[in-house]
């Protein structure tokens, strides 16, 4: 197949695209950045504030994968950072959604997350639960509906990729999460009851080489491991494989102080189920938190 990927430069396109280049397609990455490589794809420079994707880029293509947005970690959440965390991702979908009219291409993969249900409990979230009512969870929701439009407008098959906490030593939340652990600082958050629905980056790009390939999957799918942990057990597997205590509470009120609204990343929590990977046959390379962990951070 020949395989875009929109927002190939960031960890999980990175990784996806090495993947899908070893499994024989033909891949191409695309982003904003100027004169970027990413291994196993040929690049393509694309601002979606800039214009419609060229007609040629998508000449020829099976499927696209949708992995464009700024990240979440990055500044506190004021209105401007809320506008351009939104228009990344809402904004350069619908404009990908009308690239993609009367192009050919089969299947659309888009990128969505676990904040869809906003905070969740206790209670197991499948991709049938409802959808929250926060920021996140309005956004995943706009979100989602931009790409599902490729579905009567340029009649393709949609699936929509809500993933969880994405475990890799390249990236992401693992390196973050861990430096407080390995300073002798890192600990129980908010009373760290809260559910962290990880996944390690093989499995996010396992579940999207799942999607790209069964035909019978269409809308959501969660891309979580079968093993969500309370946020302390997280803390302590960290510690486990750093031989680091983790042990160093953080009050809710002092993230709320330091944090502001993005805050609601580390205090809310989501118990979300891969029901649909696990029905479609899906087999997880870390189901296990302790192992993942090992993997990317151990010696």
């Amino acid at each position: 197949m020949k395989i875009l990927i929109v927002g190939g430069t960031g960890l999980i396109g990175r990784a996806l695209a090495g993947a899908l280049a070893a499994d024989g397609h033909e891949v191409i990455a695309l982003s904003r950045a100027d004169g970027a490589t990413v291994a196993g794809a040929s690049y393509v420079r694309w601002d979606p504030i800039e214009g419609p994707l060229a007609p040629e880029v998508l000449d020829g293509a099976d499927a696209v994968v949708n992995l464009a947005g700024a990240p979440l970690q990055s500044g506190r959440w004021s209105e401007s950072r809320k506008r351009e965390l939104w228009d990344s991702r809402i904004g350069t979908t619908q404009r990908l959604v009308e690239s993609l009219a009367d192009s050919g291409v089969a299947t659309l993969v888009s990128g969505s997350a676990v904040g869809y249900y906003g905070s969740g409990g206790d209670q197991e979230l499948t991709e049938d639960s409802p959808a929250g009512t926060d920021f996140l969870a309005d956004m995943a929701s706009a979100w989602e509906a931009a790409a599902m439009q490729a579905a009567p407008r340029a009649g393709m098959r949609v699936v929509l990729l809500r993933t969880g906490v994405v475990l890799s030593r390249a990236g992401g939340a693992l390196p973050v999460v861990a430096r407080p652990v390995k300073l002798g600082a890192g600990g129980p958050i908010g009373g760290g009851r809260q559910w962290v629905p990880w996944i390690h980056l093989d499995d996010v790009v396992g579940i999207v080489r799942l999607a790209l390939t069964d035909t019978a999957i269409t809308g959501p799918i969660n891309a979580v491991s079968p093993s969500p942990v309370r946020q302390a057990d997280f803390a302590r597997a960290i510690g486990k494989v750093l031989g680091r205590p983790a042990v160093v509470p953080t009050p809710a009120f002092v993230l709320r102080a330091a944090m502001g609204e993005m805050a609601t990343l580390a205090l809310d929590g989501q118990r979300v189920a891969p029901a649909r990977a696990e029905a479609a046959g899906y087999e997880f390379a870390y189901p296990e938190l302790d192992a993942a962990l090992q993997a990317e951070l151990g010696g």
